[in-house]
């Protein structure tokens, strides 16, 4: 019996997402201590049905802007819940990691891609460039293996945070990378075309207003969370969506003013963490984004795979295949051992931090992003890099996260006699937090 206005392909992409978000609450549990991935799962799945049953072609080209608006929703859940992960404070110390990695390894990275994408690949400038600053981020999204724990849940040593707050910083800064490659697109190489607004526009306002939303939002929303209804009923009838919320809200009010949105949704909750650490409701608020994100995950996975059954990979050549393996074998692992000379950093933790740069949906998004506003050449090639790079970290990365990270913890063990939530930066024993 057929129902008129309903169609059967609508139905079966019902069962299907029903069958996709069942298995984001069973599968990482049941996968257990096999060397596979949730990621690895949904990928392989989408590419399996979307070549069994006649399905729309999820081609990111064609879906330009869903692709777009559905890796940056993604993406900025993502980072609230990376910045409510942190428990350490901000500091040039506490943090040196993450800045060597942000200030060494993400430029370098960036330009060693573009000079690959330029000589290997055979790109224009503007789509080198470009294909630089795609690739730039370490994602938030795929990175859950290497990441810190959950508030309070301890799992924070330098690799682990190091990693974790990279991803959270560096998926705001590549955006003005993005933008040069659009400039670049548009004027040309020749930087009185474009370095003065650049410079001032996208490195120096952007950025500086994305921190200052931020910042006044971190502020702002922890007076009114944790100390305005302290004596009323909300204190004890607090609900996790508002997590949801305040994402949505700093990230829109953030881009409306012209700032980056990526840096204020993590600047606010890094700094909620700050002032208010103890807070059991950093719990609540990370765990409501955390399954939220995990649906969209699976989502945006499960279509990754359906464009890649429908020819995603197609413009692929050899020389693109090694450039994308070069990118995740030689240049970010080169180029993130360079970031630590006289850093006192162990030199296995130097290679966990440097192989472990997990390339993912925020490259999709930044990708969707620049495309949806200027024309690139060779816009197949680039889609088609950035999908074979995203799936070989998914695939190597994925097997090789869980093993890597708990030799670690052995190790650390053996060697600090460490017990349970102890730590010296942790900050309920951070005697230099004052």
């Amino acid at each position: 019996m057929e129902f008129p206005g309903i169609e059967p392909r609508v139905d079966l992409f019902f069962i299907l997402f029903g069958i996709l978000f069942l298995a984001a609450g069973w599968l990482p549990r049941q996968l257990g201590r096999l060397p596979l991935s949730p990621a690895m799962v949904y990928v392989g799945l989408g590419i399996l049905l979307f070549t069994l049953f006649d399905l729309p072609n999820p081609d990111p080209l064609v879906w330009d802007i869903a692709a777009e608006r559905l890796s940056e929703l993604i993406v900025i859940i993502a980072l609230m819940i990376t910045g409510l992960k942190l428990d350490r404070r901000v500091g040039l110390r506490r943090w040196g990691t993450t800045w060597r990695l942000l200030v060494i390894t993400m430029p370098l990275t960036i330009a060693g891609v573009a000079l690959l994408g330029w000589w290997a690949v055979g790109l224009a400038p503007a789509s080198a460039l470009l294909l630089g600053a795609v690739m730039a981020p370490t994602d938030p999204v795929l990175a859950e293996d290497v990441q810190v724990g959950e508030p309070h849940k301890g799992r924070e040593d330098e690799v682990r945070f190091g990693l974790t707050s990279e991803s959270g910083l560096n998926d705001g800064l590549a955006f003005p990378f993005t933008n040069l490659a659009i400039a670049v697109a548009v004027v040309g190489l020749a930087p009185e075309g474009w370095l003065g607004d650049w410079l001032l526009v996208d490195v120096l306002y952007r950025v500086g207003m994305g921190v200052v939303v931020g910042l006044a939002a971190g502020y702002g929303l922890t007076y009114l969370l944790f100390h305005l209804p302290r004596d009323r009923a909300f204190a004890h009838k607090r609900t996790g969506f508002v997590a949801l919320a305040i994402t949505l809200l700093v990230y829109g009010v953030t881009e409306v003013l012209g700032g980056y949105g990526f840096i204020a949704v993590f600047v606010t909750p890094v700094l909620m963490r700050h002032l208010e650490w103890a807070e059991k409701y950093h719990e609540e608020l990370h765990d409501f984004v955390e399954e939220t994100e995990q649906l969209l995950r699976v989502m945006v996975l499960f279509l990754f795979g359906g464009a890649i059954a429908g020819g995603l990979l197609a413009p692929l050549t050899l020389n693109a295949v090694l450039a994308g393996l070069a990118f995740l074998f030689l240049v970010r692992p080169l180029f993130g051992m360079l970031a630590f000379p006289f850093s006192g950093v162990p030199y296995q933790e130097r290679l966990a931090l440097s192989f472990f740069g997990i390339r993912g949906i925020g490259s999709f998004y930044y990708l969707a992003y620049a495309l949806n506003r200027e024309s690139f050449e060779g816009a197949e090639m680039l889609w088609a890099l950035v999908g074979f790079v995203v799936l070989v970290s998914i695939v190597v990365h994925g097997l090789a996260g869980s093993p890597v990270m708990g030799w670690f913890e052995r190790h650390w063990r053996e060697l600090e006699g460490e017990t349970e939530g102890e730590t010296t930066d942790a900050l309920p024993t951070d005697t230099r937090a004052g």
